[in-house]
């Protein structure tokens, strides 16, 4: 007798929900239901058409493996026909588990701010014009990663350091996913080299603070203008006469919260309130979100993307030229094709795994 296919624990149950559900919505919008309704199940069918999709596959490579099987249990199959489906079994083997996988990670929990495109903020922390330098060199890095992903990004507002880089610079990134991609990257990066005015040669540890928030929309987070407090100001930096005579910098503050955002990237002060309502929302429906998360996970706390922007997350040594990701213990020495954006995939992908890793055993499957 040969082995059984062996099994592989996903929920059958849910497995045939899903698939009835799919047929359910297929039907339901062939009838033609009203604007809204179709609009609304469209999303739902587009969200359940990949799961369904999966499982058709992982059910035909099953099938495909159980002719094989039933085949090799025959006694009167031929010695050449033998070999033939000893060989087909072990590449469906292979398939079935690939499948397996594959269906396992969409059937886990999705976080609904993954597709979204995102804020990116940077700030300089501790070592003075070192930081804002390699808060420079953060800034370079995800633009050209985004740059090669094929999203657009764009600076909402910034402030230089003295002698270079960045005191603060906030851009935004559009495109589908740029979340689920970047949303680990939130917290402290550190930077081990030696600045170009030391003498002696002597390694200056500086840091970064990054933070990665979701684009929130209007039906995503509400904001209510009752609890806003509006300030215009002159704007402060290069701009010539236009700096000294308009007040198109804009500062809004959410009462509730304290939050408070100021930008001055344009000469419209129209421009700079939507733009500084953009930062805005996005802040509080980052809040509302980690403070789901935190409750969410609280037993927990050292899983990837806990959402503590004082973590010390990364270390970029350049007398080593190498970078570790604190969090999953992973060490690259690629130090310059990471900074080039060109090898940062290669640690975001690690930080996808680990946290899907934590998710399929959270789950069972």
């Amino acid at each position: 007798m040969t082995s059984a296919i062996p099994d592989d624990h996903l929920p059958r149950e849910r497995l045939d929900a899903v698939v009835d559900r799919h047929a359910v919505l297929t039907a339901t919008l062939a009838s033609g239901p009203d604007a809204e309704t179709f609009v609304r199940l469209s999303r739902e069918l587009a969200e359940l058409e990949p799961v369904v999709e999966a499982v058709r596959a992982y059910r035909a490579i099953r099938e495909e493996l159980d002719g094989v099987e039933a085949l090799l249990d025959d006694p009167q199959t031929d010695r050449e026909m033998r070999a033939l489906a000893e060989e087909e079994r072990g590449a469906a083997r292979a398939r079935l588990a690939e499948a397996v996988q594959n269906l396992r990670l969409l059937l886990l929990p999705r976080d609904a701010a993954d597709e979204k495109s995102a804020i990116l903020e940077i700030r300089a922390g501790t070592g003075g014009d070192e930081a804002s330098l390699f808060a420079g060199d953060l800034y370079r890095m995800y633009a050209r990663y985004a740059e090669l992903r094929g999203w657009r990004i764009s600076v909402i507002a910034a402030s230089e350091g003295t002698v270079g880089g960045y005191k603060e610079i906030i851009a935004q990134i559009s495109g589908r996913g740029v979340f689920a991609r970047l949303k680990f990257e939130s917290g402290v990066h550190r930077v081990q080299r030696v600045p170009d005015t030391e003498a002696g040669g002597r390694i200056h540890t500086s840091a970064a603070t990054v933070a990665v928030l979701p684009e929130a929309e209007e039906v995503d987070f509400a904001l209510d203008e009752r609890e806003l407090r509006i300030d215009t100001m002159r704007a402060g930096g290069a701009g010539g006469q236009h700096v000294n005579r308009t007040e198109s910098a804009v500062r809004i503050t959410h009462e509730p919260t304290g939050i408070s955002v100021v930008v001055q990237a344009e000469r419209s002060q129209h421009k700079n309130k939507a733009r500084a309502m953009e930062i805005l929302r996005a802040r509080l429906f980052d809040r509302e979100r980690s403070a789901r998360e935190s409750e969410r996970a609280a037993d927990r706390r050292s899983q990837v993307g806990s959402g503590d922007r004082s973590e010390r997350i990364r270390t970029y040594n350049f007398p080593q030229g190498r970078v570790t990701d604190h969090r999953i213990g992973l060490t690259l020495y690629k130090l310059p094709e990471i900074l080039s954006g060109e090898a940062l995939g290669e640690i975001l992908d690690a930080l996808i795994a680990e946290h899907q890793a934590a998710l399929l055993a959270e789950a069972g499957l």
